[in-house]
């Protein structure tokens, strides 16, 4: 089938329906003809070669704690080592994976630019085509490339701001998608710091209840990816401020502040010179859109749903049709685009237990993948199954955060204190990540953004609380 096949919805109405999604939605059949469909594990081992791609791997049996990428051990390999290992194979025909059974750990090539994977070979960009879900200009440059085992796995995180769009190519992968307004029930935190990146303190698979008891309220949307399925101005001043605050503490020397504190990730620690300087263009960048959007609302109905229209000198024409005007846009769920329900809503799922839980998760089978996240602000634990690949473009503006859903009895374990209990934590001593915890919470690095706008932009952005 063509690239170009007549897909459910047009770049103009994919955009509107990504502006407007208050859930997780999975798009079928966009990407029908894509080149990049063909790019199983064994295609691209042929494409990269003796290439070397760094692999992150882990144990299988996981403990009650998550498995932070610091955490991990690393090694450089050809994608043939990988697909020898996974194969049962041993000795030089898997390289450094010698030193790992295949039966006790889950490796994973996360995050691998396809821009630097294939500089030498452009051409391979364009079987990524996400102009067709609105984006223009954008292909396979623009994304990261991720190919992992059964059971490989992101720690549990939410990304602070953006959405991201990720083709399943080959194999499967199972996500585990929270709503923003759930992130206090899973315990976020900044440590280890990576940019735009809030990991959670719990193992969603194996979740410590009494560590962690309003974890079982969180609610769960679950949706398994297979083949074929497929930046927000004001959060960047917040990880601005993020970024700015954790160095300048964990820089600083002190007899409690010697731990492996920055992701793998992360290229180096910047100084506090350049991190007040990404403060204050995240603000100026604030400040214009601001601007622009003051501009865009005198020729701009936001009501109106329909593609604008331009003259021939370029400016946008005004819709003149109220009746059009004023209907409500309205997303078209249906067999080409299906929604992601909160996990109690599944009958199967009623009676699940709490290993049964993730953050944002995803599990992958054989394959390589690309999926469809329409929501800036959700908290994510990504898992691999068997050689699994998946395309992953970056952070993208989109629509609003989840909608409210049921809250999801999937634990009935409760958490038990003593007075023993609190008379240690009365007395504990306050550590360095203690103190750095509170100042990065959630909640007082969205007051300081307020404040900083306020002063800043002449701005005063008012945030719902529940």
């Amino acid at each position: 089938m063509a690239a170009n096949s007549i897909k459910p919805f047009s770049a103009e109405e994919t955009q509107r329906i990504l502006h407007h999604l208050q859930q997780p939605a999975v798009f079928m059949n966009m990407t029908c003809g894509w080149p990049v469909l063909h790019w199983t594990a064994e295609h691209l081992s042929t494409c990269i070669g003796d290439k070397l791609i760094r692999f992150r791997l882990g144990r299988k049996d996981g403990l009650n704690t998550p498995l932070f990428e610091t955490q991990c051990s690393y090694v450089e390999a050809k994608l043939v080592h990988f697909l020898s290992w996974t194969r049962g194979q041993t000795g030089a025909d898997v390289g450094p994976f010698s030193e790992f059974p295949y039966s006790e750990y889950w490796a994973y090539a996360d995050y691998k630019y396809i821009a630097i994977l294939f500089q030498d070979q452009p051409s391979m960009f364009e079987e990524v085509m996400w102009s067709n879900f609105g984006f223009e200009g954008r292909n396979g440059r623009e994304s990261t490339l991720w190919i992992g085992t059964e059971g490989a796995n992101t720690p549990c995180h939410l990304d602070s701001y953006g959405c991201n769009l990720v083709l399943q190519v080959q194999g499967r992968k199972r996500w585990h998608l929270f709503p923003p307004e759930d992130t206090s029930k899973l315990y976020p935190t900044r440590i280890p710091y990576e940019e735009s990146s809030v990991f959670s303190q719990v193992d969603v698979l194996h979740p410590d209840l009494r560590r962690f008891p309003d974890f079982h309220r969180a609610r769960v949307h679950t949706v398994t990816l297979h083949p074929g399925q497929d930046v927000d101005d004001v959060a960047r001043v917040s990880e601005a401020v993020t970024k700015a605050v954790v160095c300048a503490i964990k820089r600083a020397p002190s007899d409690d502040n010697s731990d492996n504190w920055l992701n793998p990730t992360e290229e180096g620690v910047a100084s506090h010179n350049e991190n007040m300087q990404y403060v204050n263009l995240a603000v100026g960048a604030c400040a214009q859109r601001q601007k622009d959007l003051c501009h865009s609302k005198r020729t701009w109905d936001p009501r109106d749903t329909r593609p604008a229209k331009r003259d021939s000198s370029g400016q946008i024409r005004k819709n003149s049709d109220p009746v059009r005007e004023s209907v409500p846009f309205r997303v078209p769920f249906g067999p080409h685009l299906i929604p992601v329900r909160c996990q109690q809503d599944s009958p199967e799922m009623r009676e699940a237990t709490p290993k049964d839980l993730e953050f944002k998760s995803s599990r992958n089978s054989t394959g390589t993948s690309q999926e469809d996240c329409t929501v800036s602000s959700e908290a994510a634990h990504r898992t691999e199954a068997a050689p699994a690949v998946r395309l992953h473009q970056g952070k993208q503006e989109c629509g609003p955060g989840l909608a409210q859903c049921r809250a999801c009895d999937c634990a009935d374990e409760t958490s038990e204190s003593s007075s023993e209990d609190y008379e240690e934590s009365a007395h504990a001593l306050i550590t360095t990540n203690d103190l750095l915890a509170c100042l990065v919470h959630p909640d007082i690095i969205t007051r300081v953004t307020e404040l900083l706008l306020e002063r800043h932009t002449g701005s005063h952005r008012t945030t719902a609380s529940s």
